[in-house]
């Protein structure tokens, strides 16, 4: 049977992707960085169609373990649109307040103003249709109640990781934070031991993971003494604070497959 391949291009890749579905071809979507990396080693360094069309041709011949593409549920698929473009006009808030701190000029202030006050009714109505497709979707109101049962994750890390994760629960431990781009990894040459570094992943959740991080810190004595001691050993904060991070989507992955809701104070900022 024919094995499709295809990178991943912004979204334009979908309609090919749906296509192999309904065809019922297998298909695998390639992220851009390790088919480009792959490039190197045959020397292909020019990008044709042509060049493409044949490296996307030997990585599928070389590699194993090629993960099928699988089609969203219709409410997935709904609640991702909904996140995306709801992280898309945060975004865009938090650029036009960085450019409000100096305006210079009275207008340019009131359009910044102005345009800020219409960012943020949408994106507050956009949390709104998100939390009632989470409230009248039974599987998404039973993981989101499992997910904010841990320790600084409230309806935002919830919905981000119902939007963006959606296998999780069903992951082996190391998968949950690679999937993200929360595991880190080495950097050793010899009897040289460099620094880890984490990269990749579904970045779209990192920045969510981290807000709930600085929560689950101010108020899980058990995650307090774990950046503690990350501290005295030496370890900068951001690492800290990443550590955190991986542990929390560990803690939810296993939450979920478990079925179980975790035991812990409520705190007053989840995220």
């Amino acid at each position: 049977m024919p094995f499709v391949v295809c990178e991943a291009s912004g979204g334009y890749e979908r309609h090919v992707l749906q296509s192999c579905v309904d065809l019922e071809l297998p298909v695998h979507r390639a992220h851009g960085t390790r088919t480009r990396n792959f490039a190197k080693y045959p020397g292909l360094s020019a990008k044709t169609d042509q060049v493409d069309a044949r490296m996307l041709a030997l990585f599928a011949a070389k590699s194993e373990d090629l993960r099928l593409w699988q089609p969203p549920g219709t409410e997935t698929a709904e609640l991702r649109g909904l996140r995306r473009r709801r992280d898309g006009l945060a975004q865009m808030i938090r650029k036009e307040q960085n450019r409000l701190e100096h305006p210079q000029i009275r207008a340019v202030e009131r359009s910044l103003k102005r345009h800020i006050r219409a960012l943020t009714k949408d994106m507050n109505e956009l949390d709104e249709q998100t939390g009632k497709l989470i409230s009248s979707t039974p599987g998404f109101r039973s993981k989101s109640d499992l997910l904010k049962s841990v320790v600084g994750v409230g309806s935002e890390t919830a919905a981000a990781c119902l939007a963006y994760v959606p296998e999780l629960g069903s992951l082996a431990k190391g998968k949950a934070a690679a999937i993200v781009g929360l595991a880190p990894h080495a950097q050793d040459s010899g009897t040289l031991k460099g620094h880890r570094r984490i990269s990749g992943g579904r970045r779209d959740v990192r920045s969510t993971l981290y807000m709930a991080a600085l929560s689950t810190l101010r108020y899980d004595p058990m995650m307090q003494s774990c950046a503690r001691r990350l501290r005295e050993r030496g370890k900068p904060a951001k690492v800290a604070t990443t550590a955190l991070m991986r542990k929390l989507i560990v803690i939810m992955n296993a939450g979920l497959k478990t079925g179980e809701p975790a035991r812990r104070p409520v705190p007053t900022d989840d995220y």
